[in-house]
């Protein structure tokens, strides 16, 4: 019995001799953390109050370098700035329109101005100011109204500046670009608004008559620049300066916000040079009347319950002798393609018609009485019915 005691009495005293070992472990684990703790605090003091200077200089140069780095686009903007002119417009001596331009080529005496056509369709005559408050009287060369492009003239011995001119292959979402313009009115004249490419090849549909119904399809590069309307017309540009657009339209809606337009200057220009050669682009003319099925009222009703269908262009009445009257489209057929490329509206029929040309033989595909039918009409003008 003895025997058995002492054996418990020496376990319970390993016991108790491991825990005062572990006990005295831990109060010296936490007695170290506490001494380097405060170690640490009186090392930062000595730091701060021995050595003020040196950490003030090092975070004062910290913040010049990072002002440094961004120096802006203030270069880019020199080499454009004053090529941009506001641009009037007049119906005989009532001022009918502003908006924004530049002076996008040379020819000896000559210099040619790109606008768009909105900023000058009300008028008769356009002032042009530039960025030293001379203005001139211009010469209305020529317009095309679905490209919204205009092109204005002046003769002048002066030496203008000639904004040089981008290439969108190598422009990238992303890039840096700013607008040049006089948004509102001409208290703001030359504003500058920097933003980014946000988008290239954007369809968007547009109003040619200033009505809530879209009446054709523009192809164009998005921006988060701001954009607004005394902007029309002026350039949009790269960070080297270089005009990528000409800004013509801003999307206006309710909860959409930071999205303007330009057009690409390569589709810009190419129409620009038709207009100064002479050539008058001749639209095809198919000798309808139109309406979309997405808002028709109800006398439409069984017309478009039978074809199953929720979008597409509806025949309303034919021009008899047009091309659509001889290639064979009937009234009340459905328009729903051409060439294979789907029609849902009245703006993308004309933005695909538009691409071809006069005497052009193209496919519609109909569909007439619930069933697709294809019919090849032989492109006209609007002098074909007269």
């Amino acid at each position: 019995m003895n025997e058995n005691y002492n054996e418990e009495n020496n376990i319970e005293n390993e016991k108790k001799f491991k825990n005062d070992n572990l006990n005295k472990k831990t109060t010296t684990k936490i007695i170290n953390y506490f001494i380097v703790f405060f170690v640490g605090c009186l090392a930062m003091y000595a730091v701060v109050y021995f050595f003020p200077t040196s950490i003030t200089e090092s975070i004062t140069k910290l913040e010049k370098d990072v002002t440094v780095t961004d120096s802006g686009i203030a270069d880019a903007v020199e080499k454009i700035y004053d090529a941009v002119v506001i641009v009037a417009t007049y119906k005989d001596d009532t001022a009918v329109a502003s908006g924004t331009g530049f002076v996008y080529k040379q020819d000896n005496n000559t210099y040619y101005i790109l606008t768009n056509y909105h900023v000058i369709e009300d008028g008769n005559n356009v002032k042009v100011t530039f960025t030293d408050g001379t203005q001139l009287d211009t010469v209305i060369v020529g317009h095309d109204e679905y490209a919204d492009i205009a092109v204005l003239s002046i003769e002048t011995k002066e030496e203008l500046i000639v904004a040089e001119i981008g290439n969108n292959d190598e422009s990238r979402v992303g890039d840096t670009v700013f607008a040049v313009g006089a948004p509102l009115d001409n208290a703001y004249s030359w504003t500058v608004t920097r933003g980014i490419i946000s988008g290239k090849d954007r369809e968007v549909a547009v109003s040619l008559s200033n009505s809530n119904v879209s009446d054709y399809i523009m192809k164009v590069l998005q921006t988060d620049t701001a954009i607004n309307s005394g902007n029309s017309g002026g350039p949009l540009c790269n960070a080297n300066g270089e005009v990528v657009g000409v800004t013509s339209l801003k999307l206006v809606s309710s909860g959409v916000e930071g999205m303007g337009f330009a057009i690409p200057i390569e589709d810009a220009i190419s129409k620009a040079e038709e207009i100064i050669s002479g050539v008058v682009k001749q639209y095809p003319y198919l000798g309808i009347s139109m309406l979309d099925v997405s808002s028709v009222g109800f006398e439409y009703y069984s017309l478009i319950k039978n074809s199953g269908l929720d979008s597409g262009v509806i025949v309303a009445s034919v021009d008899k002798g047009s091309a659509a009257d001889e290639g064979g489209i009937e009234q009340y057929d459905i328009i729903v393609a051409l060439n294979n490329k789907s029609i849902t509206n009245i703006a993308y029929l004309k933005y695909y018609l538009y691409q071809y040309e006069v005497g052009d033989t193209v496919t519609f595909t109909v569909n007439r009485n619930g069933k697709d039918v294809d019919i090849k009409v032989k492109l006209g003008t609007d002098k074909q019915t007269t």
